[in-house]
C-alpha cells in the first residue's frame, strides 16, 4: 500500500483568549455540560493567555514528519482550526489520492481511536466523491520508540529529584462503563500494559498507575485512583519525592501543563513532596520515525513492531476511509471525557 501524503489528525485547541469559550462549546456540544464547568476549564486556558500548547506542538511535528517521510503532511483537528473537514477538502483539491492518517493518540477506545475513525468518515463525506482514501494507522502504545521516548523522559526527570523517588504513571480517566464496553477494558488495559513496558525500560520494578483530569457528575464512576488522591496517600506513607510520567499523553495538553504542572505540583509542594514531571514526545524526531514505521508496516506488509512484555494487550488494526476498526458497540458509545 503506497501513500502520496500524510494527515496528522488531532484534537485541537484555542490560540487566543477569544477562542477559548467557543472551543470548549465545540468540544462539549450535545453533552449537557454545565456552563460553570466550562467557566472553570476556561480559566485553565486563560492562565496561558488562552493558547493551548497543542497546535504549536503539532505544527512542529508536521515539520518533523515531512523531513522524515519526504511526503506532504497535512494537519487537521476535530474541534478547532484547522478543522479536518477543511483539511481533507484541501487534500482533495491538491490531488491527493491516498493518505496515511497519524493521530495524536496511542490508544484504542472511543475518544482515543473510534472517534478519530468517525472524524475521517465525516471529513470524506464532506469532501465528496473525489475525497482521498484515508488510512488511519494503528494504535502505537507498545511501539519500541513510544516506550523509548517515555523511558528516557523518566530518566531525565528522575535525575532532578532525590534517589528513590516513587514513579507514578498517569493517563486521562474515562467513565468505567465506557471502558468496560470498549474491548472490554481495552483502554485501561493498554495504558497499564504500556506503563509496565516503560517502567521496565526505565529500570523500575515497582511503580504506580493513577488517572487524571476526570470530570462529569460525581455519581458516575470513572477510572481510579485519581492522581491527586494517590499523591495524598503517598504523602501519608512518608514518600518525599515522585516522578510523574503522563504516559497517556503524547503531547503537552492543557491536562498536562495545568493539571500536573500547576495543580498537582502545588499539592506536592504543600505536602513536602518534590515532584518531577517526565516529558511527553511532543515533536521529538523519534515520534516522526514512529509514524514512518507504522506507514512502512502497511507498505511492506511486515509484522507490527511491538515491545514484548508479560500479558500483552492487543490493539486494533488500521482503518480505511473511516470504517470501524473496533467492535461495533464502541462506535456507538458517547464521548468518554469532558472538560
Amino acid at each position: 500500500m503506497e501513500f502520496d501524503a500524510v494527515l496528522l489528525l488531532s484534537f485541537g485547541g484555542p490560540e487566543g483568549p477569544e477562542q477559548v469559550r467557543p472551543f470548549l462549546e465545540n468540544v462539549t456540544r450535545g453533552r449537557n455540560v454545565p456552563p460553570e464547568r466550562l467557566d472553570e476549564v476556561a480559566e485553565h486556558y486563560l492562565h496561558f493567555g488562552g493558547v493551548s500548547p497543542i497546535n504549536g506542538i503539532n505544527r512542529a511535528l508536521v515539520a518533523e514528519l515531512e523531513a522524515e517521510l519526504g511526503l506532504p503532511v497535512y494537519f487537521g483537528n476535530r474541534n478547532w482550526d484547522p478543522y479536518v473537514e477543511e483539511t481533507v477538502a484541501t487534500m482533495r483539491d491538491n490531488g491527493v489520492r491516498r493518505a496515511a492518517v497519524f493521530t495524536t493518540s496511542a490508544w484504542s477506545g472511543y475518544s482515543s481511536c473510534t472517534q478519530y475513525v468517525e472524524d475521517i468518515a465525516r471529513a470524506r463525506r464532506a469532501a465528496g466523491p473525489r475525497a482521498p482514501e484515508l488510512v488511519k494507522l494503528r494504535p502505537y502504545f507498545d511501539h519500541p520508540l513510544f516506550v523509548e521516548m517515555f523511558a528516557g523522559a523518566i530518566a531525565a526527570a528522575a535525575s532532578t529529584v532525590p534517589a528513590g523517588a516513587r514513579l507514578v504513571f498517569t493517563a486521562h480517566s474515562v467513565p468505567v462503563a465506557a471502558d468496560r464496553r470498549c474491548g472490554p477494558n481495552l483502554y485501561s488495559r493498554q495504558v497499564a500494559y504500556a506503563a509496565s513496558l516503560v517502567a521496565a525500560a526505565a529500570g523500575y520494578a515497582d511503580y504506580d498507575l493513577a488517572w487524571q483530569s476526570r470530570s462529569g457528575p460525581p455519581q458516575v464512576p470513572w477510572l481510579e485512583p485519581d492522581v491527586a488522591d494517590h499523591l495524598a496517600a503517598l504523602a501519608a506513607d512518608g514518600v518525599r519525592a515522585v516522578v510523574v510520567c503522563p504516559v497517556g499523553f503524547v503531547a503537552d495538553h492543557i491536562e498536562v501543563v495545568w493539571d500536573l504542572d500547576n495543580e498537582l505540583r502545588a499539592q506536592a509542594e504543600a505536602a513536602g513532596i518534590t515532584l518531577a514531571r517526565a516529558g511527553t514526545p511532543n515533536a521529538d524526531r523519534r515520534f516522526a520515525r514512529l509514524a514512518a514505521g507504522l506507514i512502512d508496516e502497511l507498505r511492506s506488509g511486515h509484522a507490527p513492531e511491538r515491545v514484548s512484555g508479560p500479558e500483552p494487550v492487543a490493539g486494533c488494526l488500521a482503518s480505511v476511509n473511516g470504517e470501524p476498526c473496533l467492535p461495533p458497540h464502541c462506535a456507538a458509545l458517547p464521548a468518554q471525557s469532558e472538560p
